[in-house]
């Protein structure tokens, strides 16, 4: 410290001091003590007239603050309610043993989903900072928790938004009768003097809507290796996407807790409707029944409870720092709590709300691929009948061919197979089972773009429907990206010193440039590189980090009395068991699930193959492979780097970079301890002796509230009512 300064001077004069310990550390003004306790006149403890102890947090730091509480509701449920609940959850569920999977998957969200949701809520309320000032501040030596969790937003929000740019594409196809998906195209064949019209082959061997997907959307390679270019229809649709997330989040939650209103709630109106009308359809009942018919022989099986796991994970956005960064924008006293549980609920909800409407939708297009399928076999055996293939002594004499319900061409088929049984392979018949429809399951992309997609062409006033449903995907998308938006730009504005405008401006600009390498012609592989690659194992470890530096190296019975001083109320035990052995336990068996399956199922994505009309799957080139893998180096390494350097003391601990308002407000908490004992502050020996610019509380209780426990931290024992806490001013 330079010999100059009024701290230096202290130590070696007796000359009285004018200024406080926050002037000296923050730089600022003389405080002016006129209204201070001292000079009041006022007992420690006391407080002036209209006063509190501590100021209202709003008005301390200036730190953007919700103007409501219903704003913040609908940004964590718009955030934590995305894509995945329409098109992940539904197929988990009909994949992991329909009704059944629902177990695992309510147990989990209790000990991991819940818990964990409202840990990161607590932090970010408390700390009111983002991801990296969070965990910069709990404990230094992880703060790359931060830093990684930015990264992944980083990736998972450049092929997000690209998701939204294809649904704005369909939206604005969808404003035509009949719909372009609904039928194959006609081509023109042979010369001028003799033309004929044909099907387009590839079509013709797929679907119409595969076939507007992959090749009039998306124009598809057959391999990652052929970039082909830009697809220009997409890359206009990616930059209208991030025009729309721009203007979303240009205030920060000034305008994006407006958007909310609208983003958040209009998913539901639609789905509500689909619901309605998906319960009018014909097999419609025949879906939800297949669906919620529980196999509870899945339940036994170690891949559904992974699964159900990684989806209870994923659907809360835990790890990503959107949750934090919302969070720190709520007064210190917000019952994160009750947040936390009516987000969670909400989000399961939607989930079981979404699988209602799509399995009503995929009944109703089950049915109508079963009719077609029969009609295309009995057609078949009226053509062996009339060439004496087939006898006519084998149909039964109830059978009427005009009018052929499902149920007569199963009894005639399995006449048929029965009797024909030598030769009954070369007829090329198909059984036509209701049940076989409903279980090609379909998820993602496939379950958007093509099957919900063909469902909607049969429905009586089509393009409105499928206005509604793309419309939907794009709230649905807007939502999540403002979240992974907030995650990205909250820490680095808490850090730097920058206008919030610009930074979202440059942001989405670079973002847009990057997403260049999803709208190629190949983009659409990169997408699934991207989202297998980037979020899964990265977000695991650092959601199990985040869980053990609040657990165990800054203290679960610390930090059940700060929820207690913040809340007014001591959570319920429940949590503390969670946080401190079930949810880590659960998350390393987790990790090594991921790390287990990466290793043992092979790397590779579902290629377009143009002259079969079909997927085939194809194992990543080694440039591909190398790509992935890196990916997730990417994400995880500034965990190493920040631990070493900060272990070793090759760099500060950020604390000379706090931003403004969390400085302001800083002081200002110092300030207010300074008053009740600012001697004891002036005469510290150690920078770690110092108190915490937390609020003061008292001393920590174990979970039976009874134990009082004795500050150990940083080699003092001491028993205080002002508890260190690691703060980033004061460890290294």
């Amino acid at each position: 410290m330079p010999k100059n300064t009024k701290v230096t001077q202290r130590e070696h004069s007796n000359e009285p001091v004018t200024e406080s310990v926050a002037d000296l550390l923050s730089l600022e003004h003389p405080m002016d003590y006129k209204s201070s306790q001292m000079s009041m006149g006022l007992s420690p403890g006391s407080t002036a007239p209209g006063k509190s102890l501590l100021p209202e947090p709003d008005a301390e730091d200036g730190r953007p603050a919700w103007n409501n509480k219903l704003e913040y509701i609908l940004a964590q449920v718009g955030f934590s309610v995305g894509l995945g609940n329409v098109w992940r959850f539904p197929y988990l569920c009909q994949k992991n043993g329909g009704g059944a999977y629902l177990v695992p998957y309510f147990i989990l969200l209790l000990l991991i989903g819940i818990p964990l949701f409202f840990l990161e809520l607590a932090v970010g309320q408390r700390i009111r900072r983002g991801s990296i000032g969070v965990w910069n501040y709990v404990y230094p030596r992880l703060g790359g928790i931060g830093v990684s969790s930015l990264m992944v937003c980083g990736f998972v929000g450049l092929y997000y938004n690209v998701i939204i740019g294809w649904s704005i594409f369909y939206f604005f196809k969808s404003f035509q009768y009949p719909l372009p998906w609904a039928e194959c195209p006609i081509r023109i064949n042979g010369t001028q003097a003799s033309e004929s019209e044909i099907v387009e082959p590839e079509c013709e061997k797929s679907s119409a809507t595969t076939y507007f997907w992959y090749r009039q959307a998306l124009n598809t390679t057959s391999t990652i290796d052929d970039t082909g270019g830009l697809n220009w229809k997409m890359t206009l649709s990616l930059l209208v996407a991030w025009i729309m997330v721009c203007l979303a989040v240009i205030k920060g939650i000034q305008s994006s807790g407006k958007v909310m209103y609208f983003s958040s709630l209009f998913p539901y109106v639609v789905l509500f409707c689909f619901l309605v009308r998906g319960l009018m359809l014909k097999g419609a009942i025949d879906g939800i029944a297949h669906m919620f018919t529980p196999k509870l022989e899945k339940m036994l099986e170690p891949q559904v409870w992974r699964e159900a796991a990684t989806q209870v994970f994923f659907a809360l956005g835990l790890g990503f720092g959107g949750v934090i960064a919302f969070s720190s924008y709520n007064k210190r006293d917000n019952n994160c709590h009750f947040d936390a549980a009516l987000v969670s609920v909400i989000n399961f909800v939607t989930s079981i709300l979404a699988t209602l409407v799509v399995f009503a939708v995929l009944g109703f297009k089950a049915n109508v691929m079963n009719e077609k399928c029969v009609v295309e076999n009995a057609e078949k055996i009226l053509g062996f009948l009339n060439t004496g293939v087939l006898s006519k002594e084998l149909i039964p004499p109830h059978i009427n061919f005009s009018h052929l319900s499902a149920e007569d061409y199963t009894e005639m088929y399995g006449v048929i197979k029965t009797v024909k049984e030598d030769s009954f392979g070369q007829l090329g018949l198909d059984a036509c089972l209701l049940e076989d429809e409903l279980n090609k399951a379909v998820q993602g992309t496939g379950l958007a773009f093509i099957a919900f997609t063909e469902a909607m062409t049969h429905f009586p006033a089509s393009p409105f429907w499928s206005v509604m449903f793309f419309f939907m995907l794009i709230n649905l998308g807007l939502g999540s990206m403002i979240g992974t938006m907030t995650g990205i730009t909250t820490p680095i504005l808490d850090t730097f010193k920058i206008r919030k405008e610009i930074l979202c401006v440059v942001c989405c600009i670079l973002a847009f440039l990057m997403g260049l390498l999803f709208v190629q012609r190949s983009g659409n592989y990169f997408v699934t590189m991207f989202d297998d690659y980037s979020a899964g194992l990265p977000l695991t470890v650092v959601v199990i980090l985040e869980n053990v530096s609040v657990a165990w190296i800054y203290g679960t019975k610390r930090f059940m009395q700060d929820l207690e001083d913040m809340l007014g109320f001591r959570p319920y035990s429940f949590y503390y068991y969670m946080w401190r052995y079930v949810s880590p336990a659960i998350l390393l068996v987790l990790i090594i699930a991921t790390v287990i399956e990466m290793a043992v199922s092979p790397a590779g994505y579902n290629a377009w193959v143009e002259s079969e009309g079909a997927e085939s799957f194809h194992s990543y080139p080694p440039w591909a492979l190398a790509m992935a893998y890196a990916l997730i180096v990417a994400a995880m390494l500034p965990l190493p780097i920040v631990f070493i350097v900060r272990h070793f003391n090759l760099v500060s601990d950020g604390s000379n970079k706090l931003s403004v308002s969390y400085r302001k407000g800083m002081m200002k908490d110092i300030s207010n301890l300074e008053e009740q004992d600012e001697q004891r502050f002036i005469l510290g020996k150690n920078p770690s002796e110092a108190p915490s610019p937390m609020p003061a509380h008292r001393a920590y209780l174990g979970p039976g509230g009874t134990t009082e426990m004795t500050n150990t931290n940083y080699g003092t024992s001491t028993k205080t009512g002002y508890q260190n806490i690691g703060s980033p001013e004061s460890e290294l």
